[in-house]
C-alpha cells in the first residue's frame, strides 16, 4: 500500500481492509513507518520509535486489528518502554505494565508503533519541551501544534497514523487538534479509567485520543470506556455505543453559543467569526441557536485550579524524589516547572480542599446553563496556531498569554463535562480553526450525534496539510 492509498482511509478503513485481507497489518505499519521517516524529520512528533515491536506483536484482534497507532508520551504506560512526560526527571523510567488504557487499545488491536512528543509533565498548550524539543503543526512548520497533546495531533495530521491516542487536563486534547485541523474528543469525567494511577489534576485530566474522523473517536472510546476495579468514581458504558449514535442524526437540540473568550479579553476576528459561522450551520441543520451567557465565577475557577496543579506538580516531584532518595534540584525540571513545584509544595491541606470545593461550585453553575440548553457552542481557541516560542517570549507574559491562546477548553475539564472541537472553519492564511461544542455530563452520544452531522454537512476529511 502506498501512501496516497493509506491516507485515504480512517482507522475503521483501514481496519476493514485489513478485514478482508485486501491488505496485511505488516503492510499498514510498513506504510506508516515510511511516512514517519519523511516527515518527523519536519514536524518532530514522534519521539519513540516502536514499529520494531509492532512488527513482531501478535495480530490483535478487536474493531481497529492491525491498524498503527501512537500513545503520547504522558498519561498512559507501555510496558518496557520509559513515559517520559517531557522531562529529563523521568526520561529513563520504564514502565514495568501495562496500564488498563494500553490494554485497552491492544485489545482493540491498535499496533502501537511509537509516542508522541509532549510538553514536560503536560503543563503547557504548546509542545516545547527542552528533553523532546518543539513539536512543529503540519500546516505551518513555523507555529505550535498545540499541547499538550501536540505530537499526537501533528502525527494524525502529517498522515502518520489516522488516530493517536491524546489526553486532556485543561484542553489538551483539544487545542492541538484545533491548531491541526483535526476532531478532538475530551469524554466526561470518569468515562475512561487511568488505572493503575489515581485521577490527574484533581479529576480534570482524561485520556482519550485525536483523530480524522467523527467515527474513529467514537468507536476508540467504545472500545476503552471500561470501568476497572477500584476506580474512585467511573461511568457506566454507553446505553447505545458512541459508534451508533455518532450515524444517528440527533433530534432538533437548544444550542446555546457565545463569541466570549471566557478566559480573556477577546477573542481573535477570525475565531469570532468562525463561532458566528458555525451557529448559522446548526441552525440551517435545524438546530434552536440563540446566543446566551456562561455563568460562574471564571476568576475564581482559574484560581483553584492553579492551586490543584500546582499541587500535583509538587505530589509528583515529591514522589520521586522519595523514590531515589534525593530531593529534586534546579535543572533537572525546567525552570517554570520548578515554580510551579515551588509553589505547590506551600499549598496547605486546607487551601488545596476549599479549591476542590471552588471548582465543584463552578461545575454547579455550569451545570444551570444545561437545564436550558442541549449544548454550548463557542471557540475552542483564542486565535489560530501561535508562532513557536511566542509564548515563553516574555517570562512575565506567559500567563496572560496562555489565556489569550486558550481561553475557552479549561473550564470543561473543571466542570467534568464532555466537550468536542471539530475543524469547521480557516484562516485566511490557511490555518485550521476549531470550533468547540460542550455537553452535559455522561452525554457523549449527543455531541457524537451532532459531529456527525457537522461532518457531513462541512466534511474536514480530505482537508490535509501539504506536507
Amino acid at each position: 500500500m502506498n501512501f496516497d492509498e493509506y491516507r485515504r482511509y480512517d482507522a475503521l478503513g483501514l481496519a476493514e481492509l485489513v478485514a478482508r485481507k485486501e491488505v496485511s497489518s505488516e503492510e499498514l505499519i510498513d506504510t506508516a513507518a515510511a511516512r514517519m521517516a519523511q516527515v518527523n524529520p519536519k514536524i518532530n512528533a514522534v519521539t519513540q520509535d516502536l514499529t520494531a515491536s509492532a512488527r513482531a506483536a501478535p495480530a490483535g484482534q478487536g474493531g481497529f486489528a492491525g491498524v498503527p497507532f501512537l500513545l503520547k508520551d504522558l498519561g498512559a504506560t507501555l510496558a518496557g518502554t520509559p513515559t517520559t512526560r517531557g522531562s529529563r526527571l523521568f526520561a529513563t523510567d520504564a514502565a514495568r505494565a501495562d496500564s488498563a488504557l494500553v490494554r485497552l487499545f491492544k485489545a482493540a488491536g491498535l499496533a502501537i508503533i511509537g509516542k508522541t512528543n509532549t510538553p514536560e509533565l503536560g503543563l503547557w498548550p504548546v509542545t516545547e519541551s527542552e528533553l523532546l524539543g518543539p513539536c512543529r503543526n503540519p500546516w505551518d512548520l513555523s507555529r505550535t501544534s498545540g499541547g499538550s497533546s501536540g505530537g499526537a495531533a501533528a502525527a494524525v495530521a502529517a498522515g502518520i497514523t489516522p488516530a493517536a491516542h491524546a489526553s486532556d487536563g485543561g484542553g489538551s486534547i483539544r487545542i492541538p487538534a484545533s491548531c491541526c485541523g483535526l476532531f478532538g474528543f475530551k469524554p466526561s469525567r470518569g468515562r475512561v479509567s487511568f488505572a493503575p494511577a489515581g485521577e490527574g489534576w484533581g479529576g480534570a485530566s482524561i485520556n482519550h485520543a485525536v483523530t480524522r474522523s467523527v467515527r474513529d473517536s467514537a468507536a476508540l472510546l467504545d472500545a476503552i470506556c471500561a470501568p476497572q476495579p477500584g476506580d474512585p468514581y467511573f461511568l457506566p458504558p454507553p446505553e447505545v455505543p458512541f459508534a451508533e449514535a455518532a450515524q444517528r442524526a440527533p433530534r432538533r437540540l437548544r444550542i446555546a453559543f457565545t463569541t466570549a473568550a471566557l478566559q480573556s479579553d477577546a477573542l481573535d476576528p477570525e475565531c469570532e467569526a468562525a463561532v458566528v459561522e458555525t451557529a448559522k450551520l446548526c441552525e440551517s441543520l435545524g438546530h434552536s441557536v440563540e446566543a446566551a451567557k456562561v455563568p460562574g465565577d471564571i476568576s475564581a475557577m482559574q484560581a483553584a485550579a492553579g492551586v490543584v496543579v500546582a499541587a500535583s506538580v509538587a505530589a509528583d516531584l515529591d514522589a520521586a524524589a522519595e523514590r531515589r532518595g534525593r530531593a529534586i534540584e534546579d535543572g533537572e525540571v525546567e525552570p517554570l516547572t520548578m515554580s510551579s513545584y515551588r509553589r505547590g509544595q506551600r499549598i496547605t491541606g486546607g487551601a488545596y480542599s476549599r479549591a476542590i470545593a471552588t471548582l465543584h461550585a463552578y461545575g454547579r453553575a455550569m451545570a444551570e446553563l444545561f437545564q436550558a440548553y442541549d449544548v454550548l457552542l463557542l471557540s475552542t481557541l483564542g486565535r489560530p496556531a501561535i508562532p513557536l516560542g511566542w509564548l515563553f517570549e516574555e517570562r512575565g507574559q506567559v500567563g496572560a498569554r496562555v489565556g489569550r491562546f486558550m481561553p475557552n477548553t479549561q473550564p470543561f475539564n473543571n466542570t467534568g463535562q464532555p466537550a468536542m472541537t471539530a475543524p469547521l472553519a480557516w484562516s485566511r492564511s490557511g490555518l485550521p480553526i476549531g470550533t468547540q461544542f460542550v455537553g452535559r455530563m455522561g452525554e457523549e452520544g449527543l455531541l457524537f450525534s451532532l459531529a456527525g452531522q457537522l461532518e457531513q454537512a462541512r466534511p474536514w476529511f480530505d482537508k490535509v496539510p501539504p506536507l
